[in-house]
């Protein structure tokens, strides 16, 4: 059983990513923390209290950064996943509040508790997750696995040519964390483009899991609809829940071993180089994925959702 934390912007991938987690039987899921990125990081609190809520998990959401270090703050992009991030979807007003510790804090705290058991899943910008290494040098250690939704070896970029968009965001907190010795696996734009659900997949979903299952699809309509936008007909991208099963099958991954550069500045600010540099520790960034396995293997579980 793994145990989980996830570090998210709900965001409709991140709520497929939520929902697949909570129904995961080989994932105990501790808490959220929340981030900017997909909302403001208020919008992603409130979504992810509302999500955690309606998948019925009793757990701690604690609220996180809400900006980057040092770049000036992004407003979020309503095109992709709505005015308040779940599509056409508005969450009701949830019953719970976030916990009084910051998300730095709160992961802290739980890879003390759980030291060499815990796995951190970051799904949006890595300001969270640099801000609790800069308050504990341990807590990279104490994490088992950091699994961040992010990136790319060869596939480009996704919010400019060169940058996908977790790491464009911050940047410098993306390369604090990359060069902070932790067990890393980065699911990068080069499989998560491959995985793609289809308006067929999502009614399926639906039609196997009314309750949740029928919540994603209505999510799904803006997403895919944004996705036609810019040419792709054939479905949406999987890149949050595709980070979240790679927690537990990486297996259906191959990884390459290297070190990640974060570019920092230039026109090309954001963008992952994967190469050998001095000093700096390996990570595993995935460069292919079995997409069928991995495809149904989300499909499955979804349908098994309430």
């Amino acid at each position: 059983m793994k145990k989980l934390i996830i570090d998210t912007d709900p965001g409709i991938d991140d709520a497929i990513a939520l929902f697949f987690a909570s129904g995961a039987p080989d994932i105990d899921l501790l808490g959220l923390t929340t981030v900017f990125g997909n909302v403001t990081t208020d919008q992603a609190t409130r979504n992810a209290l509302y999500l955690a809520e309606m998948a019925e998990l009793d757990i701690p959401v604690a609220k996180g950064a809400v900006k980057p270090w040092i770049l000036p703050p992004f407003p979020p992009v309503s095109r992709i996943h709505g005015d308040f991030g779940m599509g056409d979807v508005v969450a009701t007003t949830p019953l719970k509040r976030p916990i009084d510790q910051t998300a730095d804090e709160y992961l802290v705290h739980m890879a003390q508790e759980h030291k060499g058991e815990l796995t951190v899943c970051a799904l949006g910008p890595l300001t969270n997750i640099a801000a609790a290494i800069r308050r504990d040098p341990w807590f990279a250690q104490n994490c088992a696995q950091i699994v961040i939704m992010g990136g790319s070896v060869d596939a480009g970029g996704n919010i400019t040519d060169h940058a996908e968009a977790n790491i464009y965001h911050d940047p410098h907190a993306a390369a604090e964390v990359f060069a902070s010795g932790a067990n890393i696996t980065m699911i990068g734009l080069d499989v998560t483009h491959k995985i793609q659900f289809s308006a067929s997949d999502f009614s399926n979903v639906a039609w196997n899991a009314p309750k949740l299952g029928g919540l994603l699809q209505q999510m799904s309509y803006h997403y895919i609809k944004f996705y036609q936008t810019v040419g792709k007909f054939d479905g949406c991208s999987m890149h949050d829940p595709t980070a979240v099963l790679a927690c537990t099958h990486p297996g259906l991954f191959k990884m390459r071993d290297t070190a990640i550069d974060v570019v920092c500045s230039g026109n090309a600010i954001g963008q992952t180089i994967a190469r050998p540099i001095k000093g700096r520790s390996i990570i595993k960034a995935a460069i292919y994925a079995d997409v069928p396995q991995v495809k149904a293997l989300l499909h499955d579980r979804l349908g098994r959702l309430p």
